[in-house]
């Protein structure tokens, strides 16, 4: 039998302002489609990042925590925490700041980081907007 195969998460909270808005969209399109989240306006988000792999033999982890911590809070949480999403975010720049475009725009963000870590590969990365609302992803190829 191999080693077992087990998802680890780590949370981290960051606030941002945004506002959905289409560049290429006219000013009413813009209020019919996003309504008032089309004003500037804030959230206090929840990101969970899980990575999944084999179990390392030696330490008995899939991937140690505080690696995955300081790996998030450099790529995603520093860049974004207490910052406009749409002005202030080189990552996000040109992208309609909707909950879907940012978790993946993280992935990109994330992603790269995390290949140096031989056992495992991100798995996937959950982004509340807020405590009832929140967003998937499974990256680029969700089923490797």
């Amino acid at each position: 039998m191999g080693a077992p195969f087990v998802e680890i998460t780590h949370s981290e909270e960051f606030s941002a302002s945004h506002r959905l808005h289409n560049a290429r969209w006219t000013a009413a399109k813009n209020r019919r489609i996003y309504g008032i989240c089309n004003n500037l306006h804030g959230h206090n988000y929840a990101v969970q990042v899980t990575v999944r792999g084999t179990l390392d033999s030696s330490s008995g982890m899939v991937m140690n925590l505080t690696d995955l911590m300081t790996a998030m809070r450099a790529r995603l949480i520093d860049p974004v925490d207490h910052k406009s999403l749409d002005r202030d975010v080189p990552f996000l720049r040109g992208k309609v700041t909707t909950a879907e475009n940012v978790v993946v725009a993280f992935w990109t963000e994330l992603e790269p980081a995390l290949r140096k870590f031989k056992t495992c590969r991100l798995h996937r990365i959950r982004l509340y907007e807020s405590r009832n609302n929140f967003v998937d992803y499974l990256g680029p190829d969700p089923s490797i």
